[in-house]
């Protein structure tokens, strides 16, 4: 019997565990916390749950030794030293994680090894791929072109579960929701390059009409112009990742950058509450009328939105914060973590659209949509839980059963690896629509 090792026992590991038992596989869970590991296993007899912590490399040579394969779901710093002991031992790893350079490095190592070390097979890494190049490679195939391609992607509450003013609750890793509002953003636009800092991340936006669920707004998600090459399009005018949010999400969270409330910059907080730490962030030493200074401070209304977010979320009040020094990101993380996160009967959501501008031989031209909308739980598995654990999951599964036999570092983008994880997700009910043949006019625009 195979067994699977996997590093890490948060948000998203549940699934995985149960699908691997579920197909015969021994698998060992190895966390910090082992009462969290314990939790997953639940008992079953082909489960394992071990305390194991990062800095226990012994340990971890000695258990990557002992399994066929690993699965890496620990903080994206720790995959290239996971790596290097399946290297060592001539062991498949995969990780649902972006590629970094130090893996990517490994490509050669792993080929010699004859081992495969498989990347970003999650949802956003990983069903986007994988989905797109279905897409891509069909119309290629019948010699055409991508002249435009949009792929938007976002982890949200349903819309009934929409009850705070940010209209937003975490069923994944709340900071790193908030941390992602510190990214920049780089695009290609009818030939151009555009580049969004940080400062103007939440400024470049443009909304979206999705089927069922309505209007969402859509920011940058990171570089999209490295897809030129990962997805094989040389020949593309405009290409553009981006992230799905509920209207006001961008307003808000752009006011909260104003406001420097995401910053990771070290204050002192010794004594100060959480108006006095506002006002300490404008520059002043008054906490009368708050609300006041900080509608002013954004030359905004002061029954404006952005406002009853930050005084819903507690960020007006005279409560003491109770830390010496620290950070406004982990402050105001910190709260929205006690405010925001997703309720044991609340449902999510993972929306993801990709739209393309084909162009053919013939010079005809059409738009191509393919979505997905998957809810869920935490009362069984939400929503993002199922799409970034199920498709790591499948690749192990297929992996070993020898039916994906590259080897090197990879990501899901070649046919060997997607169709076949595409096919059983569909089977499992996570299912992505295409529409061909629209008009231009069904292209999203900034």
């Amino acid at each position: 019997m195979k067994k699977v090792l996997i590093l890490g026992a948060g948000m998203v590991v549940k699934p995985m565990v149960e699908y691997l038992i579920h197909h015969g596989y021994e698998v060992t869970v190895a966390s910090r916390t082992k009462s969290k590991a314990d939790l997953l296993i639940q008992g079953h007899p082909l489960g394992k749950a071990i305390g194991w912590t990062v800095d226990q490399e012994d340990i971890l040579d000695q258990m990557v030794e002992e399994h066929n394969l690993t699965v890496s779901l620990l903080p994206y710093a720790y995959h290239a030293m996971v790596a290097k002991h399946c290297l060592k031992h001539k062991k498949n790893m995969v990780t649902t994680s972006y590629v970094q350079a130090e893996m990517s490095a490994m490509d050669q190592e792993a080929r010699d090894a004859g081992i495969l070390l498989l990347n970003e097979i999650g949802v956003d890494p990983g069903i986007d791929h994988m989905s797109a190049m279905k897409i891509i490679d069909h119309v290629h195939d019948k010699g055409g072109k991508i002249l435009s391609f949009f792929s938007i992607t976002g982890a949200l509450p349903a819309p009934e579960a929409t009850d705070n003013p940010f209209r937003y609750k975490f069923s994944w890793s709340p900071k790193g929701v908030v941390m992602a509002g510190n990214n920049d953003g780089r695009f290609l636009l009818d030939g151009k390059e555009k580049y969004v800092p940080t400062a103007d991340l939440f400024k470049q936006i443009f909304s979206v009409h999705f089927p069922d669920i309505g209007t969402l707004e859509v920011y940058p998600n990171r570089d999209s112009v490295q897809y030129i090459d990962i997805y094989n399009l040389q020949e593309v005018k405009t290409i553009f990742r981006g992230t799905f949010r509920y209207p006001n999400w961008c307003r808000i969270l752009d006011a909260m950058k104003t406001l420097r409330l995401i910053s990771y910059d070290k204050l002192n907080l010794k004594g100060k509450t959480f108006s006095g730490m506002i006002a300490l962030l404008m520059g002043s030493k008054d906490t009368a009328d708050i609300r006041k200074q900080v509608a002013k401070y954004l030359s905004v209304d002061e029954q404006d939105i952005i406002l009853e977010a930050l005084e819903w979320l507690g960020l007006f009040s005279s409560e003491e914060i109770g830390r010496e020094e620290d950070s406004a990101f982990e402050v105001v993380s910190d709260l929205m973590i006690k405010k925001m996160m997703l309720g044991e009967d609340e449902r999510d959501m993972i929306v993801m659209q990709h739209s393309f501008l084909a162009s053919y031989p013939d010079s005809k031209k059409e738009v191509i949509h393919s979505r997905m909308l998957d809810f869920g739980s935490p009362k069984s598995n939400t929503a993002v839980a199922r799409t970034v654990a199920l498709p790591a999951a499948i690749a192990v599964r297929l992996i070993l059963e020898e039916k994906i036999k590259i080897t090197g570092v990879y990501r899901p983008v070649i046919p060997e690896i997607y169709l076949p994880v595409l096919e059983e997700l569909e089977n499992m009910g996570i299912r992505l629509t295409e529409e061909f043949g629209l008009p231009l006019s069904a292209l999203p625009s900034f």
